[in-house]
């Protein structure tokens, strides 16, 4: 499966929208990750520039994990999320969306944010590079997280997911660093900050990370070689949806020529696939429509721009947004044939989701991963998560 190819379309294609062209109720809900994430103010922004040009109010709700942002979206009382790749692991039903009262959701993208250099990593601190015998950080590699201090954020699959692709980029698991439960997001960073852990994962322009690099630990991006073919397996081997990219934009990267690094769409906003598809086109319409006011925001805003989207991910497209992308001509057949299949995985997953109800199981964990495997297997599809 191909993943972040944009299409060539979109370089030409007009992403001007005048305010009239589209109609969204006058208050719009989110989920979002929590204040001081980059996900969070980048919707701060979103919501500033929908009520200044159409007067419409953008209430946001952070989320300290997938679980809390996905919940309100998944009961219809909030209408979408800018989530992470957490979207991913809740389509799959992996990690704690296989727990019994979860289940592989049906999930739909309306718009990817792929930002213009900024990375989703992880960051090691002073007292972490000084523990590996590297105080000033130089050289300091993922291998050398050995025997560290290392956040997990407790209800978070996706960032410990991620987490533990980086790890195993430097041929570790989580047995050989030493792992820090945090209740959130923001706290596993503020932990990160005071010296409480060594390593913490987060995206570049996160307003965490600027803190962090101002604070009396700073922070330090280890970076990747595209070409270790070996290492790259290990890390696609647990976050399939990584890809190289040149970090060049965040803290301790602004002006810098970056460092080599690995990312994917963030945030992602969504909805699930019973989302008003009238909706979801006006809100996918005005998030282009207000691009030029909300652009410049917050770090990374601009990586929302319609020439940056993406249609062979691995999450499928909501119908509305498909008829917003339809209209500018950036919609083809090779990405309705992509976004059928990726339909078809739900499809597969839900049956299996809904036998596994129907039979019951003493052990739901092991037996949900054998019925999921098997599924997909069955049905020709990748497995992801062996």
């Amino acid at each position: 499966m191909r993943i972040l190819t944009i299409g060539a379309a979109a370089m030409l294609a007009a992403s001007a929208v005048s305010a009239a062209d589209y109609d969204l109720p006058k208050t719009v809900t989110w989920t979002a990750y929590a204040t001081g994430s980059s996900g969070y103010n980048q919707a701060v922004a979103i919501g500033a520039a929908m009520q200044n040009v159409a007067g419409i109010n953008l209430r946001i709700l952070p989320g300290k994990n997938d679980l809390s942002r996905l919940e309100p979206v998944r009961q219809g009382k909030v209408q979408f999320s800018a989530n992470g790749v957490g979207t991913y692991m809740a389509q799959e039903g992996v990690f704690d969306f296989g727990e019994e009262n979860w289940g592989p959701q049906r999930v739909r993208i309306l718009i990817n944010n792929v930002g213009s250099g900024s990375s989703l990593t992880v960051a090691a601190n002073k007292p972490g590079c000084e523990a590996a015998g590297k105080p000033d950080c130089k050289g300091f590699e993922y291998k050398d997280f050995k025997g560290l201090k290392v956040a997990f954020v407790k209800g978070a699959p996706a960032l410990n997911a991620n987490m533990e692709a980086y790890l195993a980029y430097g041929g570790l698991t989580w047995d050989d660093v030493e792992v820090v439960e945090f209740g959130g997001f923001g706290a596993s960073w503020k932990g990160f900050i005071e010296g409480q852990v060594h390593a913490a994962y987060g995206v570049t322009t996160s307003g965490n990370a600027y803190e962090a690099e101002s604070g009396p630990n700073g922070l330090y991006w280890p970076s990747i070689d595209p070409n270790d073919t070996a290492a790259m397996g290990r890390m696609k081997d647990k976050a399939p949806y990584f890809v190289p990219v040149q970090a060049m934009v965040g803290a301790g990267l602004d002006g810098t020529d970056g460092v080599p690094s690995a990312s994917y769409p963030y945030p992602i906003l969504i909805a699930y696939d019973i989302q008003d598809v009238d909706l979801t086109y006006n809100m996918t319409k005005a998030m282009f429509g207000l691009f030029d006011d909300y652009k410049d925001g917050a770090p990374g805003a601009n990586g929302w721009a319609l020439k940056n989207q993406v249609f062979d991910w691995v999450v499928p497209f909501h119908e509305g947004a498909v008829r917003y992308y339809k209209e500018v001509g950036l919609w083809s057949d090779a990405a309705q044939a992509h976004n059928d299949a990726l339909i078809k995985r739900q499809d597969v997953l839900q049956a299996a989701w809904e036998e596994m109800k129907a039979a019951g199981a003493s052990d739901w964990d092991t037996a949900w991963d054998a019925k999921r495997k098997a599924a997909l297997s069955a049905a020709g599809m990748s497995v992801s998560y062996k």
